[in-house]
């Protein structure tokens, strides 16, 4: 009897996730059409003043970003920009946390083919610290979080997963009004799960070594329900 209760409350469980899913997908299916590809990505960002297109252009322009887009294993873009704008500023890291003195330019984003590796460069202003002057150490392992998902996505059967385990190790502190870079890799993949290894470190000038800042590991996990899911998340990554 025990076993049958248990077997029904996973089925119910399992129907209304679906059930709740398909609403959803209903819900967004008239925006669809107005998610961006990642190449409209590149020219969709239209900076609020003159630091932020001084920020956009130094991040496009830098030698690490030039040496990636000339990488043909690497595809170049700007997730944010994939959301549509009404729901964008309902999202943490491309709305709430984005605009002057915050995430003041979309990161932009290298992914490797496969689900290999990501990198990620952006700026972090002054009104994102905990400590006066200093980066919150939760917004960097929200930005870890995001970007590591993303980095493995790919390799997963159906392309999305949840975060399952996320462990981090500050190595120094991360001052606000800089540029940072977040790398990404996917070490190991075993059918619905994905494990990966980031870190976040300040951006390199002037053939200065870079600064480890945060270093990051992490377990991604595809629901087994991911088929309903993944029309809906393979548009935003």
């Amino acid at each position: 009897r025990l076993r049958r209760l248990i077997g029904f409350a996973s089925f119910a469980l399992l129907a209304v996730s679906i059930g709740i899913l398909s609403k959803l997908y209903v819900k967004l299916s008239p925006m669809m059409s107005s998610f961006s590809t990642d190449e409209e990505t590149l020219t969709a960002f239209v900076p609020e003043d003159d630091f932020s297109k001084e920020v956009d252009e130094f991040i496009r322009n830098h030698p690490l970003a030039v040496s990636l887009r000339e990488t043909p294993a690497f595809t170049e873009s700007r997730p944010h920009l994939k959301i549509p704008g009404e729901l964008r500023v309902r999202t943490l890291t491309a709305g709430t946390l984005a605009g002057p003195e915050k995430i003041v330019a979309p990161p932009l984003v290298f992914c490797e083919d496969g689900g290999k590796s990501l990198v990620s460069i952006f700026y972090l202003g002054p009104r994102l610290c905990g400590h006066p002057g200093i980066v919150h150490g939760g917004l960097l392992a929200t930005l870890l979080d995001e970007a590591m998902g993303r980095c493995c996505f790919p390799a997963l059967p159906n392309q999305v997963g949840v975060t399952a385990n996320l462990s981090l190790d500050y190595r120094r502190p991360a001052m606000a009004g800089n540029y940072a870079v977040l790398r990404a890799e996917t070490v190991k993949v075993e059918g619905r799960k994905a494990w990966v290894e980031g870190r976040i470190e300040t951006l390199p000038e002037d053939g200065k070594e870079p600064v480890v800042l945060v270093e990051a590991k992490a377990l991604f996990i595809e629901p087994k329900n991911a088929m309903a899911m993944a029309p809906l998340y393979n548009l935003t990554n």
